[in-house]
């Protein structure tokens, strides 16, 4: 077991290394950044969609989804991303490359066991203009919010679960102003630094019925209760020597240390599909958090209002026969879906929207259940009015979902 361990680590360890930004939306800036967790990439290709119980893959959208597990089972998953970002007089491109999670899942019997990590939100933007003064202007930022999560699910009944997460936040941001006038030999630099920290919980249903001798009814049910995130700011300002590339601090003229709470707003979400069970599945989701409630890390923004936000996801998987022995293809998980979000956030005064669609393959490994999972996000978010940016995305989603039998007794010796 401890090798099969050893090619995913490789894999964290090359993603985490080129990964020094995991985003270059300017839309990053505002809040806890841009959240960038949308499900492991099996439900990620499906749309974000939760709502089937796996008993090979991790769901962690669900904790109930941890008592279908019928082997331990190791994943790992990152992304590619390829963003065209447009203004109504600019156009760029960025790209970056991320881990997006890390978690082991374990059987229990009728419970299951999950726990790992979730770079949750990131942010990471360089934008640089020039006013008609000839007035210049930086803004910088980095950092993000990380989940450490632990969660079990129990199985009351053959096709009935429940489940519970316990996730602790964590993470730093840094965000950079910059001023400079043309009368004036220094600029003015503004160093916000937010650390955050906080525990959430997210609790889950699924359940599941039989319609026919061929078809099955699934639906889920997930809700996170709002709780409170802890922001120690400081706010550091001083002049800086101004070039076109870089700046160098040439005096603190004062630092303000203070603490703000963030609330992070509840979460419902519920779905339900039908399907043939090991052939082919459909169903929808609806995801409502109450986004009205939040604000940002120094309450100090006129433009940006919140509103709640709602996503809808489509989508399925189709295998054509996962017992073949003589066709491969045969036993290759299609996936593909859909999905339209509100975000929430209204900046001068045009709600922000993100949807995509989305389209890959979960590939058997030889010999067992694991299986390596590829595919395609293509989306856009924001809008070019209003002097704000569209983004237009594509993602390359790729997972490794390793299994094996653990806590078995060997017979012989």
């Amino acid at each position: 077991m401890i090798k099969k361990f050893i090619l995913p680590f490789f894999f964290l360890l090359a993603l985490t290394a080129q990964a020094q930004q995991a985003t270059s939306s300017p839309y990053s800036y505002y809040g806890i950044g841009d959240v960038r967790f949308k499900g492991t990439a099996e439900n990620r290709l499906m749309g974000g969609l939760s709502v089937f119980p796996d008993s090979i893959h991790v769901n962690i959208q669900n904790p109930a989804s941890y008592a279908s597990l019928l082997l331990t089972t190791y994943t790992v998953g990152g992304s590619f991303n390829a963003t065209k970002l447009k203004t109504a007089s600019k156009n760029e491109k960025a790209q970056r490359s991320t881990l997006d999670y890390m978690a082991v899942g374990i059987p229990l019997g009728k419970s299951g066991l999950g726990f790992g990590l979730i770079p949750y939100s990131a942010v990471g933007y360089r934008i640089g203009n020039v006013d008609a003064d000839e007035t210049r202007h930086r803004y910088e930022g980095s950092g993000g919010l990380n989940k450490v999560f632990v969660g079990y699910g129990y199985k009351i009944r053959k096709n009935f679960s429940i489940g519970a997460d316990l996730q602790y936040n964590f993470g730093k941001i840094e965000t950079t102003n910059i001023k400079k006038l043309v009368i004036a030999q220094l600029g003015a630099k503004e160093l916000n630094t937010s650390e955050l920290s906080g525990i959430t919980l997210n609790l889950g249903l699924q359940y599941q019925r039989k319609i026919n001798t061929k078809l099955d009814l699934y639906s889920s049910l997930t809700y996170s209760p709002e709780t409170s995130l802890k922001s120690k700011n400081s706010r550091i300002i001083s002049s800086v020597v101004y070039t076109d590339y870089l700046t160098s601090d040439v005096d603190r003229m004062g630092e303000l240390l203070y603490q703000t709470t963030l609330k992070s707003p509840s979460k419902f979400s519920f779905g339900a599909g039908i399907g043939q069970n090991k052939k082919w599945m459909v169903g929808t989701e609806v995801t409502l958090q109450q986004f009205s409630k939040f604000g940002n890390r120094n309450n100090d923004l006129s433009n940006v209002t919140y509103k709640n936000a709602v996503k809808y996801s489509f989508g399925g998987y189709y295998i054509p026969n996962y017992t073949s022995f003589s066709s491969y293809i045969d036993k290759v998980t299609y996936r593909a879906g859909f999905r339209y979000e509100t975000t929430g956030m209204v900046i001068n005064s045009e709600s922000i929207r993100d949807y995509a669609i989305t389209a890959g393959f979960g590939l058997p490994l030889g010999g067992a259940f694991s299986n390596l999972n590829l595919g395609l996000e293509y989306g856009r978010r924001g809008t070019a009015k209003a002097l704000l940016v569209q983004e237009d995305y594509t993602n390359v989603v790729i997972s490794l979902s390793m299994n094996d039998r653990w806590f078995v007794k060997r017979k012989y010796e």
